[in-house]
């Protein structure tokens, strides 16, 4: 690449495209990576597109392959980038922050290594490599400025992230997220109101609210009633429809937390929270502070609250020592339990935690064999629970995208307040994601509903009238952000990622 390719200044023409791997919280950070460059003066790079001018990866460390996806995907970009003057990559992330010092070296073509605690700098960064010829590596040991304050470029016109705290004070033994993401920073409670406020302002009717153990909000400004306050805060902002938050930790989980759901009408009727295990020696392993009778107990007072609460959850099958007796131990959590819906992961070993180096690693085909029996077991109880949907009558915010089937099926798709994906019957009225339905529910399968029969009411609203505005605005529509795992919840949202990365 000579200097006359460097030297050429970002304009209009200049593309991007940001790749995200990993959790929730990627995501989130991806949003702003995309408003940052945007902001720079690049705009997203046309869908269907192979080649942008800036190519950003959005890293999980979550994995002990996580290194091989990436430098993979770097291999198959460096041709793309010898016969393209002028392009770059940058890296972030997770895995940067890790594995800041290896990075350039096994992909020298890489222009800028970045961490997840400056995502703020990557247009200075991208710049200062063109014009100084070389990649530039920068990683914040703290974090430099929180996220939410920085442009974004949201994927939902009607529904948002809202990131109350980054970090995490945990030690669990899988887990490497606080040694990446730091110990937890709360933001001031008068900041995210006032962003979810700005956000309603904009037609935005659903909020999830973010953080890496969400419920301990509060520890870093000495509350320990701040979640719960914030939660029944939500509740007074008029516009604001659906408030959803991801993903609770049990040590944390309070009675002034159930209580503000369950008093909050626009706090929604479902629940997240990670079990990772049903066995308390193997919880006592994990590092994890609560047992089976601590967890048990919490979903017992969530229901006699909330009695049509979905409860969803995250297991960790095969952690080193784990016994067949500790297994079945996690079976009859679940059927205990009754979960709505289980994201189950084999255990994988995360270099640099404790875990990866305690003997007792159980064997793959063991692993396998738990998992498919804790599937099987995961997908009867999610079968019976939604046919206890059958014959409800709901209020269903309509999605974008969620329906994979929806041209051929002649239906739309959208959430049900417990976050169920359901299935409905096209109106004849024009129906725009962020408007609600109400519907009947009249069959279940074990991972969505559908209302067969004729929708029987419209509700249009001020989030399907921001959803009109964005598509007038961006036409052609641009690419989306590439996203590495499936959906739950909004916006074109994510479980935990494997083994509870992000989420506690």
């Amino acid at each position: 690449m000579t200097s006359s390719d460097r030297s050429q200044t970002v304009d209009v023409t200049r593309t991007y495209a940001v790749r995200t791997y990993g959790c929730q919280m990627n995501v989130h950070d991806s949003e702003r990576l995309s408003g940052l460059l945007e902001d720079a003066g690049y705009v997203r790079a046309p869908e269907g597109a192979d080649e942008a001018d800036v190519v950003v990866f959005n890293t999980c460390a979550v994995r002990e392959n996580a290194d091989n996806k990436l430098y993979g995907n770097l291999g198959r970009l460096a041709p793309v980038k010898a016969r393209k003057p002028g392009m770059q990559i940058a890296v972030g992330g997770c895995l940067a922050q890790k594995d800041r010092d290896t990075i350039v070296k096994k992909a020298p073509w890489v222009d800028v290594v970045f961490g997840t605690h400056n995502i703020g700098k990557l247009p200075v960064l991208l710049e200062r490599a063109r014009v100084q010829e070389e990649a530039q590596v920068e990683i914040a040991e703290s974090l430099e400025a929180f996220p939410s304050t920085l442009p974004t470029r949201r994927e939902s016109a009607y529904a948002a992230w809202v990131s109350i705290s980054v970090g995490c004070n945990n030690t669990c033994t899988f887990c490497i997220v606080p040694a990446l993401r730091g110990k937890e920073k709360d933001r001031r409670p008068g900041d995210i109101l006032a962003e979810i406020e700005a956000l309603v302002a904009e037609g935005v009717s659903e909020i999830t609210l973010l953080g890496q153990n969400v419920n301990a909000y509060g520890s870093d400004i000495g509350d320990r009633e701040a979640f719960s306050k914030l939660l029944r805060a939500c509740g007074k902002i008029e516009g604001l429809e659906r408030v959803r938050f991801t993903s609770p930790h049990p040590r944390d989980f309070t009675d002034d937390v159930i209580a503000a759901m369950a008093e909050t009408p626009n706090v929604m009727p479902q629940l997240h929270m990670p079990l990772q295990s049903g066995s308390d020696t193997v919880l006592k392993a994990m590092r994890r502070s609560y047992r089976q009778e601590r967890f048990l107990g919490i979903i017992e007072k969530v229901r006699a609250a909330i009695p049509h609460a979905a409860i969803s959850t995250d297991i960790i099958v095969g952690f080193p020592g784990e016994t067949e007796e500790d297994f079945e131990q996690t079976l009859h959590v679940v059927r205990e339990a009754r979960f709505a819906q289980a994201f189950t992961f084999q255990y994988s070993k995360r270099p640099g935690t404790p875990a990866a180096e305690m003997d007792n690693q159980i064997p793959k085909e063991v692993v396998q064999a738990r998992y498919e029996r804790l599937v099987a077991l995961q997908e009867e109880i999610s079968w019976e629970e939604n046919k206890k949907q059958v014959g409800r009558t709901l209020e269903v915010m309509v999605a974008e995208g969620e329906g994979r089937k929806d041209d051929a099926t002649r239906r739309l798709s959208g959430r049900a307040p417990d976050n169920r994906l359901v299935h409905f019957t096209r109106p004849d009225e024009d129906v725009r994601p962020g408007d609600v339905v109400t519907v009947e529910i009249t069959y279940a399968a074990p991972h969505h509903l559908l209302a067969e029969g004729p929708v029987a009411a419209v509700r249009r609203t001020r989030a399907g009238d921001a959803w009109e505005k964005r598509q007038g605005a961006q036409a052609p529509k641009p690419a989306g952000v590439m996203l590495g795992l499936p959906q739950i919840g909004v916006p074109a949202p994510l479980p935990p990622a494997e083994n509870g990365c992000a989420a506690s």
